[in-house]
């Protein structure tokens, strides 16, 4: 036992008090809203609130564990005990490199960071430089996305709790990876969610998931240290070497300093104390160059950003849908200008949205390192009605074109775990709300939603089946084997190419030359003396390009002036003149 003190931010209640292990202590408040009280407790003592004259017992809102599940008492936990032994990493930078999104839950068959390590391995081999965890804050239930958080600083227990992420983040740096996790701070779970009850957390502004976070209005201050001091921690405690912030548009913001310009300045200040790069990496659907333009020049200072336009012109110009957000891409002109310019929708009609959308990105200024490019994520797997990934519908031809178009173009690459050798198993939504009406609204919702787009509700996967579930974890087997085994082998080249070729480690969209045939249905892409000649059709093409093959898929024929490639194929060649520079 040792003296602690609690302290919790509730200007709501008139009354607060602590109970640790079932004994009652009374607390004092303060003009601030905050109320503390010190009393000896045992380093993991069990503990929460008690508000007025409810007799329930509230978690703490900055709990470092919920071991019972989100409806329970907090339990204590130290990140001063925590064992590291990556005390040689200097972190790396996220710009250039590439990215492996997974969701702890179906990345292994346990689910937990403790298995998850078991394959740290095969992605070093694999050549990524950085793991981005889907959020790992604590959520309702045992399964889930995680994106329905409501303790934001504890983590998710059924993943293995705070001591194994420790042990993950360890092990990560010991293989010289990094390690970037998923942040939600746009809307709060709807179970859970006792925030409401301490002090004025919501907003009267709404998203597509639930009500708002103040963080503009009245006593917004302390929402916002909250919001920060979540961010923070992961980078601090757990030693995150940067967030993926989820929908940052959906963070409505009036004041003169953005809640993202503050995390960005904050972000930048813990990195001068620890002595390592953070990234900040901001998923928007707003095609806003503010996002990743530095502070000093009137922007909110994030690293990188999640670009949908990449996605959607690829996936399009290779799959041939058109339905949704995907209706004004699918030629190789918006391909071509997707990838020269950064953003498709750059203050042009964006016809799903019925208006205007976006704003030109300076690629004169702005290097396409700060754009994330990418085939898959869990979104545009997931998001589906039935979570079919690209390789449950197109050919290898068409899956080996798109990883060469995301992974050889001056973008900060990412893919989504399995992608890499075409995996056969969906990635669909699941839940586990242990609440049977909001279970219910949740699978009603979700088959409402696609029927709506002309899918029979009988075939939408019920959320909160546990079979979903089971549905969408990763088969290893499968990585060995046949076609899938060509596919990661040639995943790894690329990724090898991508790392240590001297032509495409210039990440300027300005020095990027692309021509296309459209009626032909090949795409050039000139990256110094580098050439990717791509086939985006059914018969066989010449592209204007010759050189040294480096790689390709499927067999190119390589004349004085022209290159033919099969049916949806591509080759790297390299130009004399690029082989007359290497040499010299």
């Amino acid at each position: 036992m040792a003296e602690h003190e609690f302290a919790v931010w509730a200007p709501i209640p008139d009354l607060v008090r602590l109970d640790v292990e079932g004994t009652v202590h009374p607390m004092t408040r303060s003009d601030d809203g905050w109320w503390r009280v010190t009393v000896d407790a045992a380093p993991d003592a069990r503990y929460g609130f008690l508000l007025d004259d409810d007799p329930t017992v509230v978690p703490d809102p900055r709990s470092a564990r919920q071991p019972d599940g989100v409806h329970e008492r907090s339990q204590l936990w130290d990140p001063a005990t925590a064992v590291w032994t990556d005390g040689g990493w200097r972190g790396r930078s996220v710009e250039g490199a590439v990215i492996y999104e997974l969701h702890t839950g179906t990345f292994t068959t346990a689910g937990t960071f403790d298995s998850a390590i078991d394959r740290l391995d095969y992605l070093v081999d694999l050549g990524v430089g950085f793991v981005e965890l889907m959020p790992v804050n604590a959520f309702a239930g045992t399964r889930g996305w995680g994106y329905d958080g409501v303790g934001w600083y504890a983590v998710h227990e059924p993943y293995g709790g705070p001591d194994a992420l420790v042990r993950f983040v360890d092990a990560c740096h010991r293989r010289g990876l990094g390690v970037l996790i998923d942040a939600v701070y746009n809307h709060l779970g709807p179970s859970g969610n006792y925030l409401p009850r301490f002090g004025p957390y919501l907003s009267s502004a709404s998203n597509p998931w639930g009500e708002g976070i103040n963080i503009a209005d009245a006593d917004s201050d302390e929402v916002r240290n909250f919001i920060i001091g979540s961010a923070l921690r992961w980078m601090r405690d757990f030693h995150a070497d940067g967030l993926r912030l989820d929908a940052v548009h959906a963070l409505v913001d009036t004041t003169a300093v953005h809640i993202l310009e503050e995390l960005s300045a904050e972000t930048e200040a813990l990195s001068a104390r620890l002595g390592r790069p953070l990234s900040l990496i901001a998923e928007s659907d707003r095609n806003d160059p503010r996002y990743i333009t530095p502070r000093s020049e009137g922007g909110y200072g994030m690293t990188a950003q999640w670009d949908d336009d990449i996605h959607h012109a690829l996936h399009t110009a290779v799959s041939g849908e058109r339905q949704g957000y995907y209706s004004d891409f699918g030629s190789l002109q918006t391909l071509a200008q997707t990838l020269k310019n950064g953003y498709f929708h750059a203050g042009t009609f964006s016809s799903f949205r019925g208006r205007r959308h976006g704003r030109p990105l300076d690629t004169a200024t702005v290097p396409g390192s700060r754009l994330l490019a990418y085939t898959s994520t869990h979104d545009q797997v997931g998001n589906r009605a039935v979570g079919d990934r690209p390789s449950a519908y197109l050919s290898s031809g068409q899956l080996a074109v798109s990883a060469a178009l995301a992974l050889l173009t001056p973008f900060t690459a990412m893919m989504f775990m399995g992608e890499e050798w075409g995996a056969s198993t969906p990635f669909q939504f699941f839940s586990s709300h242990p609440e049977p009406e909001l279970a219910e609204a949740t699978r009603a919702g979700r088959r409402a939603e696609f029927a709506e787009h002309g899918w029979d509700a009988a075939d939408v996967p019920d959320p909160q089946d546990p079979a979903t579930f089971e549905r969408s974890k990763l088969d290893w087997a499968e990585v060995d084997t046949g076609g899938h085994a060509r596919l990661h082998g040639l995943y790894r080249r690329l990724i090898a190419l991508r790392t240590d070729e001297p032509d495409l480690a210039d990440f300027w969209l300005d020095h990027l030359g692309v021509d296309y045939d459209e009626a032909q249905r090949w795409m050039l892409l000139r990256r110094g003396g580098l050439r990717l000649a791509c086939n985006l059709g059914d018969t066989a093409v010449s592209v204007p390009a010759t050189g040294e093959v480096v790689l390709a898929w499927d067999d190119p024929t390589v004349g004085e002036r022209s290159t033919e490639l099969p049916p949806w194929s591509f080759a790297v060649l390299r130009t004399a003149q690029s082989a007359d520079s290497r040499r010299g």
